[in-house]
């Protein structure tokens, strides 16, 4: 019976200790390293670039004041709609000419006075010339019959008629100042025109009940309102902005210079983040040839390149979009209806190179790859891998070429 019992012990202490050595190798053998996953696939790609944009009306235009005078209380509103030629948006009456005070009344009537005087100067020197040309004109008519019987000497015409000629030309000279000094006189006694000229003001036709209509000058909408009170303003000053915010909308980008150079006339753009539910489509109309200085909110300087898109989608998927509106502008450089795409995050620097981990037989294996077009969260493969494979990303600084690995599980 001891036989047996020991045979008994033997087997049981030898199980324990193949359970105590699998235990120490289970806790002792290298374990795969946990990591996130992703597969290689083929599909449609796009390199965009994102910058803030806002909207503006590609044509506005300013109505001003056309002459000096009191602007009424502008009635309409910013929204309103307007039509050219028709809809009257604002009303202002011209000033008199401002009252003379009693220093320049005085230089203005002298003014007058030396005016009428050198007037009359005129008038004698033309009635002098007048008389010095009869005078001319006797001799030659009587040295000429003189010469054609031959009394007088040819010299003695040729006199004669010189000087007939410069009695013509001083006639001429004296007629012409009679019509300067003539307009001497008019801006002289123009001068006199005050508050108090009664003629003036039946010319003008000043009356409260006069006044000269503003008319919208395109079809469109009021923009804004630069002045709405009643004052006074002199000629050419602005009043109101007007736009057509339905056809004549546009975005302008300010993108970064060395972004600016990547993009061409007729890129296709997408506008989100406008405040509607849809994807607006439009389209770079120009980009500008010169850049400007802006400071970022940080305080960096940097050189901006202004870019206008068009729109593309009609206006009635965009109906609220007004003046000045910000928005966000995704604008295409390129794009790939079957690229072989890898995520960027799967990228890491080899040999001044790309680099990959592709999971080979439960490893990670170092694969060298070569990349084209990076958009920030995908990469264009060019060749290294394949559709199909599946790569680590987001790979740590521990995990090396030939290592198992685990596919991180998401909780």
């Amino acid at each position: 019976m001891a036989k047996p019992r020991k045979w008994s012990r033997t087997v049981l202490t030898g199980l324990a200790a193949l359970l105590v050595a699998g235990a120490i190798w289970i806790a002792v053998r290298p374990q795969p390293m946990l990591v996130d996953l992703a597969g290689v696939e083929r599909g449609a790609m796009m390199v965009t670039i994102d910058e803030e944009g806002r909207t503006q009306v590609h044509d506005p235009y300013i109505v001003s004041t056309p002459v000096a005078g009191r602007l009424m209380r502008v009635r309409v509103d910013p929204g309103d709609e307007v039509t050219r030629g028709v809809t009257v948006v604002a009303q202002m009456r011209p000033t008199n000419p401002a009252a003379l005070d009693v220093r320049t009344r005085e230089q203005a009537t002298a003014a007058v006075s030396a005016a009428e005087a050198a007037l009359r100067v005129a008038q004698a020197d033309l009635n002098a010339a007048m008389a010095e040309h009869d005078l001319a004109q006797t001799d030659l008519a009587r040295t000429r019959q003189l010469a054609e019987t031959g009394t007088a000497a040819q010299a003695a015409l040729d006199r004669a008629e010189s000087a007939a000629r410069a009695a013509s030309a001083r006639l001429d000279t004296a007629e012409a100042a009679i019509s300067v000094r003539e307009a001497e006189v008019a801006n002289a006694r123009a001068q006199l025109i005050g508050f108090d000229d009664q003629l003036l003001a039946g010319a003008i036709n000043e009356t409260r009940r006069d006044e000269i209509p503003l008319f919208a000058p395109i079809d469109g909408r009021i923009l804004r309102i630069i002045q709405q009170s009643e004052t006074v303003l002199p000629a050419g000053a602005p009043v109101m902005e007007i736009g057509d915010i339905t056809s004549d909308l546009e975005v302008v980008v300010d993108l970064i210079s060395s972004d600016a150079v990547q993009v061409r006339e007729g890129n296709r753009v997408m506008i989100e983040d406008w405040g509607g539910q849809t994807t607006l489509l439009g389209e770079v109309a120009r980009v500008d040839p010169f850049g400007f200085t802006r400071f970022s909110a940080l305080g960096v300087e940097e050189q901006r390149v202004g870019v206008t898109v068009a729109f593309q989608s009609p206006p009635e998927d965009r109906p609220s979009l007004g003046h000045g509106f910000r928005v966000e502008a995704r604008i295409v450089v390129w794009e790939a209806g079957d690229a072989l795409i890898v995520p960027s995050s799967a990228l890491f620097r080899a040999r001044e190179g790309w680099a990959v981990f592709r999971v080979e037989e439960g490893q990670a294996v170092q694969r060298d790859v070569q990349i084209g077009r990076m958009n920030g969260t995908e990469a264009e493969v060019l060749g290294g891998l394949e559709t199909g494979d599946t790569v680590v990303i987001y790979p740590s600084a521990g995990l090396e070429s030939g290592m198992r690995i685990a596919e991180r599980l998401v909780q």
